[in-house]
């Protein structure tokens, strides 16, 4: 027969399993902490410098968000640096910006790219030199310099299409930006004239923002393409996604919002944002419930940078989906608008 193991190795092994059960307990306490991010920024993106607000909430020791009044976005080639400051090694940043991010899937095929992040990374080299550079005349439109026009004067969106050799308007369009129940097309991506164009606001987003961030922070995530949402929140990670408040404007009010350019017309909305926050127990700074009671008077862009950071709120407390995508090319190439009903995939 065997010798019996002597006392102190079952000492010892009772002692390991101790320690075990107590790094998982840690292990998965941890882990729920951070399924949600304990900083949430959105910034309401202008071409003009002095039309970016930035809305902000942080949790408090119980766990529920404060929000607090926007603010000018400021230089924001240092936006991504300044959060990552705010956070700490130990804080998780939920980043929403209100421009597209991604490429149409027409334009993507005849250009040959297959994702979006690693295309991002290329633009502004080789090929790409002049990706970022408006085409000022028709014949200057190409794949490789898409933005149009450098100003206004004889221009078309038809002149776009010739050039990249696309059909329709919507070719140009990711699938999240097409006309949908309740909400009008957005403007296709490399337009750049118009109140309603996204492309000016694209090309400093990507050239400033992502790709630099991208390329020189460590511990940076862009949503959808690096996975599901509630899996990138970790400690001292940023997470960014694309925003766009429009598409929380049901959320919040019950009639179609129109006119938000009118001061009146955003204080009449403002006791619906003040009563979603008393329930959804978020509290607002003096200077937030201030500014929402008076109609933002700043204007609709501050209006829009605190509907969009509410509308992030919903969507990482669980009361609206985030909207994951489950095809690969939205997934890797088109992106998606967080918040959105992955409905509109198919």
């Amino acid at each position: 027969m065997r010798p019996a193991p002597p006392v102190a190795l079952y000492l010892a092994n009772f002692r390991w399993l101790g320690l075990t059960v107590q790094r998982m307990a840690l292990r998965l306490a941890t882990d729920a902490v951070i399924r949600s991010p304990t900083h949430i920024y959105h910034a309401d993106w202008g071409t003009d410098p002095k039309k970016r607000w930035l809305a902000r909430a942080k949790t408090g020791s119980d766990g529920r968000y404060t929000a607090e009044a926007p603010r000018p976005v400021g230089d924001h080639t240092q936006l991504i640096t300044s959060i990552r400051t705010d956070i700490g090694s130990e804080g998780c940043a939920l980043v929403g910006f209100d421009f597209p991010i991604g490429v149409p899937e027409r334009y993507a095929s005849a250009a040959g790219i297959e994702e979006f992040k690693y295309f991002l990374l290329t633009l502004g080299t080789g090929a790409w030199a002049d990706f970022f550079d408006c085409a000022k005349l028709p014949a200057e439109i190409s794949i490789h310099r898409p933005f149009y026009p450098f100003k206004p004067g004889g221009t078309k969106q038809a002149h776009e299409l010739t050039a990249l050799g696309l059909e329709r308007i919507d070719d140009l369009r990711r699938q999240c930006e097409r006309r949908q129940n309740g909400r009008r097309a957005a403007c296709a991506l490399f337009w750049t004239l118009g109140a309603n164009q996204v492309g000016k606001g694209a090309i400093v987003g990507w050239r400033d923002v992502l790709a630099p961030a991208l390329r020189d922070e460590k511990n940076v995530a862009l949503w959808p393409f690096d996975g599901r949402l509630n899996e990138l929140f970790q400690p001292g990670k940023i997470v960014i996604a694309e925003t766009y408040p429009a598409e929380c404007y049901g959320w919040f009010f019950s009639e179609s919002l129109r006119g938000k350019g009118k001061l009146e017309v955003r204080r009449g909305v403002g006791a619906h944002l003040l009563s979603w926050a008393i329930n959804r127990g978020v509290e607002l700074e003096a200077a937030l419930r201030k500014e929402t009671e008076a109609g933002f008077p700043e204007g609709d862009d501050t209006f829009d940078a605190v509907v969009g950071l509410f509308g992030m709120i919903e969507v990482v407390t669980g009361k609206r989906q985030a909207g994951d995508p489950r095809e690969n090319r939205i997934r890797k190439l088109e992106g998606w608008i967080l918040g959105q009903s992955v409905a509109w995939t198919s």
